[in-house]
């Protein structure tokens, strides 16, 4: 049986400065930001063994064991985060084996959980961002975290991997610096925003910004919009769980929302479970940084980014680097469905890059990349450690100065 990794840090990397700022890709710019980031498992001499994990819409830096604070959070670092999101697939022995990579997760830029974002502090007036931090595109955050591999000397990843929108920055990293990695690997992701989508992101926007709250985005001095993000965070949760599996996991008991509703009687243990859903979720997350994200999601287009006009030249920066893709698709996934896999793999053949395509069959929808390593863990670790690309490998592991 496989240990855990026991308890973790997150360090903190700070990029750019008032004499060299960060500009982000509209234009806007700040002196310096942070990225916040943990490592689990040690680089080996030639630093060719790192992997890059991207986290999904909601996670953070903190992918695996066990991480009781980080500091400057303002108590959204809950009980509910402390344990890794990935704790189940990072360690000794597990699919990303921690006796043989190094794995890398830090968290987006305008997020909340200790990378700058709108809940930071301006330098300029000493109070958070709020509605002045800037948008943020998926090739900043790639752009701040391909810097993080510079700092620790990473000229090349062995993969990079991605679930859901992580999936996203996945596939723009490796085609914004396909000489910086070798294996992609694509979790429950697609390669632009659907219709279907689009319209569930921009519910998720309308809930916030509607929430009286808000104050378009200022509102740290006082009441958050709790409302709005726990709203934000229903309608998202249904396309993340199987609707079986929400059924399954509401309690029979039926309680009543505290100044939530005027006239309606909640009548349903299922209408229970989703009002408990949102009012944990905004203990722990910042709706600014959240809006951030669905921004990001909803102006994800790797085709801009690279400056090309098709998936056919997008990928042929794959080919010529020579990656080697694995996607995974879930067959009950609500959020990012089967066929938009498809779609990729189907990119990839035509751009004459080597993938391989896994359906995994699951009935907990598109969080089973967070729940079921069993499904996952025989693929990740052939195309991980397959002998064709073992070579690689064979340093001994040092500390990282």
């Amino acid at each position: 049986m496989s240990k855990g990794l026991g308890e973790t840090r997150t360090q903190f990397f700070h990029l750019g400065s008032a004499a060299e700022p960060f500009v982000f890709a509209n234009g806007e710019q700040l002196p310096g930001i942070t990225v916040a980031y943990e490592m689990y498992g040690r680089l080996n001499a030639r630093k060719t063994n790192a992997i890059l994990l991207f986290h999904a819409l909601s996670g953070s830096q903190h992918a695996a064991g066990y991480n009781p604070e980080v500091p400057g959070l303002f108590g959204r670092w809950t009980d509910d985060v402390k344990h890794g999101w990935w704790d189940l697939f990072i360690g000794p022995g597990k699919a990303l084996d921690t006796n043989r990579y190094c794995v890398i997760c830090a968290n987006y830029l305008g997020g909340c959980y200790g990378s700058s974002g709108p809940a930071s502090l301006n330098p300029e007036t000493g109070k958070p961002y709020g509605a002045d931090f800037p948008p943020v595109l998926s090739s900043d955050v790639v752009r701040s975290q391909a810097a993080l591999l510079d700092h620790l000397g990473i000229k090349k990843l062995h993969a990079v991997i991605g679930s859901s929108v992580g999936g996203l920055l996945a596939i723009n990293f490796a085609t914004l610096y396909p000489e910086r990695v070798k294996i992609v690997m694509p979790v429950a992701t697609g390669l632009r925003t659907t219709v279907l989508t689009r319209l569930t992101l921009f519910e998720q926007v309308l809930a916030i910004e509607n929430d009286p709250h808000f104050k378009g985005g200022d509102y740290y001095e006082g009441e958050a919009p709790e409302y709005g993000l726990a709203l934000a965070r229903m309608i998202s949760h249904k396309t993340f769980v199987h609707l079986d599996a929400i059924e399954r996991r509401a309690r029979q008991t039926v309680s009543q929302p505290n100044g939530q509703l005027a006239w309606y009687q909640v009548g349903h243990n299922v209408e229970s479970y989703m009002l408990h859903q949102g009012k944990k979720f905004v203990k722990r997350f910042d709706a600014n940084a959240y809006l951030r994200i669905i921004n990001m999601w909803l102006r994800f287009d790797p085709l801009r980014d690279a400056g090309v006009d098709s998936y056919d030249e997008l990928f042929a920066r794959s080919r010529q680097a020579g990656h080697h893709y694995l996607v995974f698709s879930i067959d009950s996934d609500f959020c990012f469905y089967p066929e938009e896999q498809a779609e990729m793999v189907s990119a990839l053949e035509r751009a004459d890059v080597s993938s391989m395509h896994i359906t995994v069959h699951s009935d907990k929808g598109h969080d089973s990349f967070l729940l079921e390593p069993q499904l996952y863990t025989p693929h990740l670790v052939y195309t991980l450690e397959g002998r064709w690309q073992k070579s690689s490998l064979d340093d001994p592991v040092n500390d990282v100065e």
